[in-house]
């Protein structure tokens, strides 16, 4: 009979967590390279200051560093974590604790701790300022270089609900149901604002996240939440500014129309939106011409989808409602903004 085995265990050195965090340098690990590329006390004096207006008249300092406090939220749009996951994998992963700059000694902020936090900033509404105070250091670097501006949107899903026939009819009416009023606790798990939408025949359930961006750097210069069903074009109007005016625009097809080519000359921009083929009119050969060199700039946006899809694993959010919705998909998109940054910083 052969004997049990048993692993070899030993006490830690004062070397062997030096020796951990250098090979996972070597592996790449982009946290250190975020942590290295974004200076993140840019944000302190802003979030000092804004989260002053509800600390006002308790006293005391802080419980944790409110810059510790917001990189956590920034690890939690990158990986797309719940707020007791983030608390987890920051006690167990070594990448986590020198992002935070935690040793393993030191307390971690537990997930009741986060989950205060960043109500704090969606109550003060303080998202959308955080994500323009990093847009200003990006334009400060010259790193949005203003060679036309492309606007999409791309749907953000989140839990179906399963509601009665009748809830759904109050609910697109914009009403509250009486059965939800009656029950509170049900009320607060459930989402009335979010809308189903159809594309492609796939069905989808959520917001929209509209975006502009610059299409020289494919850094996201201004962004809009709304549900579902909203039209890509309907968007055009709030994400638009006197900033972009002189600059090309292009969209897709979606953006095309006579509202949508007034707005766009209001604004000074050149019209490089792909035109649509319709029936008994398809496009001429020079049309679709044009529309291949418009799409060659235009899906540069794809870029953005693309990394918060797959490396952000973003485009499906756990939050209830529009409000929360539109702070976290702020975050992710200042998210992308930094790990954008990095890599026109390293080309």
């Amino acid at each position: 009979m052969k004997g049990k085995r048993f692993k070899r265990h030993r006490d830690y050195g004062f070397f062997d967590q030096d020796i951990r965090l250098s090979k996972l340098t070597q592996l790449g690990d982009r946290l250190e390279k975020l942590d290295n590329g974004i200076d993140f006390e840019l944000f302190r004096d802003f979030l000092t200051v804004g989260l002053a207006k509800m600390s006002a008249g308790k006293g005391g300092r802080p419980a944790y560093d409110y810059v510790l406090m917001f990189k956590i939220l920034i690890l939690q749009r990158y990986y797309n974590l719940s707020d007791d996951q983030v608390e987890y994998q920051i006690n167990d992963r070594m990448s986590f604790m020198r992002f935070l700059g935690l040793t393993i000694a030191d307390d971690v902020p537990d997930s009741k701790t986060v989950w205060h936090f960043r109500e704090r900033l969606i109550d003060l509404e303080l998202i959308e300022p955080i994500f323009n105070l990093f847009l200003v250091e990006l334009e400060r670097l010259g790193l949005v270089v203003n060679e036309g501006k492309i606007v999409d949107a791309s749907f953000i899903e989140v839990p179906k609900q399963r509601n009665s026939r009748e809830d759904n009819k109050q609910i697109k009416e914009g009403q509250i149901p009486d059965s939800f009023k009656e029950h509170p606790q049900r009320m607060s798990q459930k989402d009335t604002d979010a809308r189903w939408t159809k594309k492609n025949n796939v069905s989808y359930f959520g917001y929209k996240n509209h975006v502009k961006a610059d299409a020289g750097s494919k850094l996201i210069t201004g962004y809009m939440v709304s549900d579902a069903s909203v039209h890509d074009s309907q968007a055009t109007e709030h994400l638009l500014d006197e900033k972009d005016r002189g600059a090309d625009f292009y969209a897709d097809s979606a953006y095309t129309g006579e509202k949508q080519d007034k707005l766009i000359a209001a604004r000074g921009m050149t019209n490089k939106v792909c035109e649509k083929g319709y029936r008994n009119q398809p496009l001429t050969d020079e049309q679709k011409a044009a529309n291949r060199e418009k799409s060659s700039v235009r899906s540069r946006v794809e870029h953005i989808f693309g990394f918060t899809e797959n490396s952000m694993n973003g485009m499906y959010l756990y939050n209830i409602g529009i409000k929360r919705i539109t702070a976290m998909v702020g975050l992710m998109n200042l998210t992308y903004n930094m790990f954008r940054k990095i890599q026109l910083q390293t080309v």
